[in-house]
Parts: structure tokens; C-alpha cells; sequence
């Protein structure tokens, strides 16, 4: 679909007590371009459900994304779970997308609640076929039924995936005493979406609905509860400038690059930061309500989103990125707040002035002080990894 971007993200929470959830999301883009994203619920909870779960997500996605046909991808999925010995079901179950680059999409579900297709505020019935398959190994009675679905996205489009812990939320309350249920979390995803006014994210959405199953269950989750969701958007771009250009003579060109860009700009660097406020004629101010120890504070120039210091800010994006700790922190300080964009957007776009910082060249500065290109290289390999983002980075 032309000039539409297809976002991906999830959102969870462990069951109360529980230092690892027991669901997975996971998504891989294929080097044909497809995109596929797998919610694995394992049985029961904690680190036994995690990896089961696990298994059974990077076997489907890898199996789909090598463009093996979905009934074999079934097929060796379900012979390889193990089965529960007391309960005799499968350890884990799954819902599976696959989403081409023209916008076919293909859904494969086995025992998770029944995704939610929303469009033009609208909730979709896609028309499901069944697929029975002998389970795994372990004595389970009956066959495994799959769910197959295809259509075409559209823009605007959204699925919405998650586990059985958002549909139970609530159980056994005096308001939910069957659990939240599949109509109301459905009339939820739509409600939601509709009350929006800027078009919400995947990532807001699936994090609006995590909370509000967290809140059913009275704040002390029962069960793992997770939610992933696709959403076919206009790009939302992102410009990152960092750094001053190899010459003064082309601060001017530096300059018109941030004046012209459509979509939000971050200048990282105080040194570039000045750079733009003296060829635009702004004044930079510094935000005294920003201050944390360990990274300097964020500050404003008339035609920026977001101003902050440069390496150590950058650098501190770089490891909450790559360990995994991509949720805004309470403190809010620059580095969580750059983080935050970047997440937000789609196409990051990274302009990088190779002027040489002799400070940066000290040799008592920390070791992962590092040069300011390959923090930005280590950024942009985790936003397209992890996130699915599009980056690019060019050098002035």
C-alpha cells in the first residue's frame, strides 16, 4: 500500500507474583519484505509457561517467515508441543499473522481469543475455515482446531491480538463473573479507537488495553496478560540531528534540513543545538524542571520537538533499547523522553555531523562514551530489529 506503514507492537504484564510472563509476542520482517508476528500463550504462568511459549512462537515465526505453507507450519507446530498429562491440552497456544507487502494478510489461530479486525471504525467478521490436526504427543483426546482467515488490509486498518488473560480479567467479580469476555473487549478495541482524535498508536493501544484488563482484575493480575496489535498508518517521521557538521561552512545546509523536514525534529547536541538557534534566529531554554543525575537535562528552541545534550543521552537510548527497557520512566528525563519519539514514530531519520568532539576523546571519559556514529548505528540496529522501524542515516 502506497505511503502506508504497517506498525507492530505489544504490550504485557506478568501475573501477580510472577517475576517472568508467561506469554510471548515476537515479530520478524522477512528479507522479502512480509512481516510476522506471533502471540504465544503458554500453560499456566511463569518461567516454565515463558519458554513453552517461546518455542512455540519462534517455531511458527521462523517456519512462516522460511515461506513454508501455513498447514505444514500447523502441522510440525502441533507435533512438537507437548501436552499437558493432566489436563491434555497443548502447553501452549498461538495466533499467528502474516502480512505481505501489498497487504494480503493471513491468520493463523489455535485456542487464543478470536482476534479483533477493525476498520473505519468498523469491527470486521473475516470469513474463518477450520483445520483439524491430530495434537502433540502426551494422550490429548480430539484434534487441535485451527482458525484460517485471509484478506487485504487497507489503510487505516488495525488487528488486534492478545491473550486469554485480557478476556478473564475480571472473574469472578461481582461485575465480571464470567471475566471481561470477547464482545466487551472487542466493543472496548472500538470505543477506544474512536474517542481518539490523533489516531492511536499500536503501541498506546495495546498498552490501553493491558491496563484496563490490569484494572478488572483489581490491579493484582491473575494471569498473563498481553496484547499485540498491526496498524496500517500514515508514516509518522521522526528527524534526529546530532552532532556538528565537518565544516562550518555547512551549518547553513544543516540548517535547512531541519527547517524543511515534515514531521518531528530532535536536535541531540548542545553544540548543534546552537548551531540552529543561530542560523534561525531562535533562542534556546533550558527546562530547570527536567534535572536527573545521570542525564542532563532537556531543553526548547522554537521548531523543535524535543532538544537534549548529545553522546551521553544518545548513548543512555542505545542500552534502554537493547535491553529491552522501552517503557517511558515515571522521571521522564531526556533520554526517556527521545526514547518515547522514537517509539512513536516510523521512519527515523538520522543526521549525523562528523565534526570531531575533542571532548569525546578524553581518555578518562567511560569506555561506552563512544563516538557519536556508532551510537547511532547501535539505535538505529534495535529500532529495526526489535521495533520494525524504518531508520536512516546519513552523515554531514
Amino acid at each position: 500500500m502506497k505511503d502506508t506503514f504497517l506498525e507492530i507492537s505489544h504490550h504485557q504484564t506478568s501475573k501477580l507474583g510472577q517475576s517472568a510472563p508467561g506469554d510471548v509476542f515476537q515479530s520478524i520482517k522477512c528479507d522479502d519484505g512480509r512481516v510476522v508476528s506471533v502471540l504465544s500463550d503458554g500453560l499456566g504462568s511463569g518461567i516454565k509457561a515463558g519458554v513453552l511459549a517461546t518455542l512455540t512462537a519462534t517455531m511458527a515465526a521462523r517456519c512462516v517467515a522460511a515461506d513454508i505453507p501455513l498447514r505444514r507450519v500447523a502441522e510440525f507446530v502441533m507435533r512438537s508441543l507437548p501436552v499437558c498429562s493432566e489436563r491434555k491440552i497443548s502447553y501452549a497456544t498461538f495466533s499467528l499473522i502474516d502480512v505481505a507487502p501489498g497487504g494480503r494478510v493471513r491468520v493463523v489461530e489455535y485456542d487464543n481469543p478470536p482476534y479483533v479486525l477493525l476498520r473505519a471504525g468498523t469491527l470486521m467478521e473475516p470469513l474463518k475455515s477450520e483445520l483439524r490436526l491430530p495434537r502433540g504427543k502426551g494422550g490429548a483426546k480430539g484434534d487441535a482446531v485451527l482458525r484460517l482467515s485471509s484478506f487485504v488490509a487497507k489503510p487505516g486498518d488495525r488487528i488486534v491480538l492478545y491473550s486469554d488473560g485480557v478476556t478473564q480479567s475480571g472473574m469472578g467479580t461481582k461485575s465480571y463473573p464470567l471475566g471481561w469476555g470477547d464482545v466487551a473487549v472487542q466493543d472496548y478495541v472500538r470505543d477506544l479507537v474512536a474517542s481518539s482524535t490523533e489516531g492511536l498508536s499500536a503501541r498506546e493501544l495495546a498498552k490501553s488495553l493491558v491496563r484496563e484488563a490490569v484494572t478488572k482484575d483489581g490491579w493484582a493480575p491473575k494471569d498473563d496478560i498481553t496484547c499485540g496489535v498491526a496498524y496500517w498508518r500514515h508514516p509518522r517521521r521522526l528527524l534526529v540531528l546530532t552532532g556538528p557538521p565537518v565544516s562550518r561552512e555547512r551549518d547553513k545546509e544543516m540548517t535547512r534540513v531541519f527547517a524543511s523536514f515534515d514531521g518531528r525534529r530532535v536536535i541531540a547536541g548542545g553544540t548543534t543545538a546552537n548551531i540552529v538557534a543561530r542560523e534561525t534566529g531562535g533562542k534556546i531554554s533550558v527546562d530547570l524542571k527536567d534535572l536527573d543525575p545521570e542525564i542532563p537535562p532537556s531543553s526548547s528552541l522554537p521548531g523543535a520537538d524535543l532538544v537534549t545534550e548529545g553522546i551521553l543521552t544518545l548513548a543512555r537510548v542505545a542500552s534502554l533499547l537493547e535491553s529491552d527497557q522501552d517503557d517511558p520512566s515515571p522521571r521522564r528525563n531526556a533520554a526517556h523522553r527521545l526514547l518515547e519519539l522514537m517509539l512513536d514514530s516510523d521512519v527515523i531519520q538520522f543526521v549525523v555531523g562528523t565534526r570531531i568532539n575533542e571532548a569525546h576523546q578524553d581518555p578518562t571519559m567511560p569506555v561506552e562514551l563512544e563516538i557519536r556514529r556508532n551510537v547511532v548505528k547501535r539505535i538505529a540496529a534495535a529500532l529495526e530489529a526489535k521495533h520494525l522501524k524504518e531508520t536512516r542515516v546519513s552523515y554531514i
